[in-house]
Order: C-alpha cells, then sequence, then structure tokens
C-alpha cells in the first residue's frame, strides 16, 4: 500500500464519513469541487447543489472518476422553493443528510454610497439568507437521525472589511454569528455548526486579481508562509470540521490565510527589531 493510499485509508476509517450523505452548495466553483473531492476521498455520498449545472457536471466526473457515489441537483439557493425541491431530490436518492457544506457565494463590487438595494439583496440572499435556508432545511432531515455537521464558508472579510466589494463582507461576518447561533440552538438534537474562513485563495471567482504577475507577487509576500492559498487548503479544514474528528467542536471559526490576518503589527516599523537586526537585549 503507497503512502497516499495508506493516508487516505486512515482517512476513511477515522473520520466516520464512510457513506455518510454530504451536501455542498456551490458544489460546482472551485472550493465548491476540491471540498466534495475531499470528502469523497473520506468515503462520503456527494449530493452537489448548484445553479449551474455545467460547472457542477464537472466535479461529479471528477468524482466518478474516484469511484465515488454523486450526483447534481439544480438549486438556487436564493430561491426557498429551490432549496425545499433540491433537498426532497437529495433525500429521495441518498437518504438523509449528514453533512451539509454551505458554499455557495457572489461576490458584486460597489461603493456603499452608490449601492443599490438590489445589488445589496442579491449578495445577502445567497451568501447569508442562502445559508440559512439551506441549515433549516437539512436540518429537518438530521434531527431524527441523531444529528450531523455543518460548515459554513465564510471569510476573512467578514472580520476585516473589504471595501468597496457592495454586501459582501457584511454577508461573511453574517455567515459567522448564524453559525454560532445554530450551535447554540440545534447542539441539543446533535448537530453541529462551524465555519471556515479562506484568506487570499485562488479561485476561478478569484483568478482576475493574479492575472498580473506583479500584483501576484505582492499578493504573496503579504502572506507570511509565502504562497496564496488553494482550494484544497481549505478543503482540509472542512473535512476536519465535517468529521467525527470535531465531534466536540461545535459553533466555532477555522481561519485558513497562511497567518495573512495576523499580520498587522508587521506594518510598524520598529527599529532593531527587522530580521538580521542585532539583539538589543
Amino acid at each position: 500500500m503507497s503512502m497516499t493510499q495508506t493516508r487516505d485509508h486512515h482517512i476513511m476509517a477515522d473520520s466516520g464519513l464512510k457513506d455518510a450523505v454530504c451536501v455542498i452548495t456551490g458544489a460546482g466553483g472551485g472550493l465548491g469541487r476540491a471540498i466534495a473531492l475531499a470528502l469523497a476521498g473520506a468515503g462520503a455520498r456527494i449530493a452537489m447543489l448548484d445553479r449551474s449545472p455545467a460547472g457542477a457536471e464537472e466535479t461529479l466526473a471528477a468524482l466518478r472518476g474516484l469511484g465515488a457515489d454523486a450526483a447534481v441537483f439544480t438549486c438556487d439557493v436564493s430561491d426557498p422553493a429551490s432549496i425545499a425541491s433540491a433537498e426532497q431530490a437529495c433525500l429521495s436518492q441518498f437518504g438523509p443528510c449528514r453533512v451539509l457544506v454551505n458554499n455557495a457565494a457572489v461576490l458584486r463590487p460597489g461603493a456603499l454610497e452608490s449601492l443599490t438595494l438590489a445589488e445589496w439583496n442579491a449578495v445577502m440572499s445567497v451568501n447569508l439568507t442562502g445559508y440559512f435556508l439551506c441549515a433549516q432545511a437539512f436540518a429537518r432531515q438530521m434531527r431524527p437521525h441523531g444529528g450531523g455537521a455543518m460548515v459554513h464558508i465564510a471569510s476573512i472579510a467578514g472580520a476585516q472589511p473589504q471595501p468597496f466589494s457592495g454586501a459582501y463582507s457584511v454577508s461573511k461576518a453574517g455567515i459567522v454569528m448564524l453559525s454560532r447561533q445554530i450551535a447554540l440552538e440545534w447542539g441539543r438534537h446533535g448537530i453541529r455548526s462551524n465555519v471556515v474562513s479562506p484568506g487570499l485563495v485562488l479561485t476561478p471567482m478569484s483568478q482576475g486579481f493574479y492575472a498580473d504577475p506583479e500584483l501576484k507577487r505582492q499578493r504573496e509576500a503579504a502572506v507570511p508562509q509565502g504562497r496564496i492559498g488553494r482550494p484544497e487548503d481549505i478543503a482540509d479544514a472542512v473535512l476536519f470540521l465535517a468529521s467525527d474528528r470535531a465531534g466536540y467542536v461545535n459553533g466555532d471559526e477555522i481561519t485558513v490565510d497562511g497567518g495573512f490576518t495576523r499580520g498587522l503589527m508587521s506594518l510598524i516599523p520598529r527599529p532593531g527589531h527587522a530580521p538580521g537586526d542585532a539583539a538589543t537585549g
């Protein structure tokens, strides 16, 4: 058995996710695809919700290449009727949901002074209200079967305001509080709720920021680990929180940003404290 096979065997044996039904919203995107592949690698059965079937079908092909049991369900998470339909279709094909990963998201730039209510609502309806509606819908499947795990994808922009991004930062901050409230209200039903907050990650949604090599270099230099995150970095955190290994983790948040948000003090000049400076005593 190779080292990779040994690692995968241990993941499947220790995670408690073998044959678990995992529902992932926004599964056709970069993060959603990586999360789906990680959970499938732990032996889970994958139900993918996405309003763009084309992207989700690409994810489905990758999953089937691994021999995973998976299916795509068209769903617009901003539409309660669409969620209800997808929830019933998932239940009919796979059985009750054990893990929900709220991942679908949109980003629409805009200054607050000129942002329209329609633009505000367009982001909030997917990034926050959609998370709430999906949590409600799939919790109804979890409760009669002893509970489950919910993992919500937020962002470091939820704690560090990202200017000129419309409602994006507000929506991501709301996700963190929504998750905490779910943890408190639904913990007695065996439902755990946690958040993963990515930092700078190269995905189809963010790739435009990295087209300029110099801008990419500047962004990498701002991260203590010296690189931009990969979707797989986020997927590993989701896999942990979804698994039995995180069985007593509830209402918490994992920031996956290579240390980027801890760099505030490094921006302040401190003579005698730069790398290579002699000790000052």
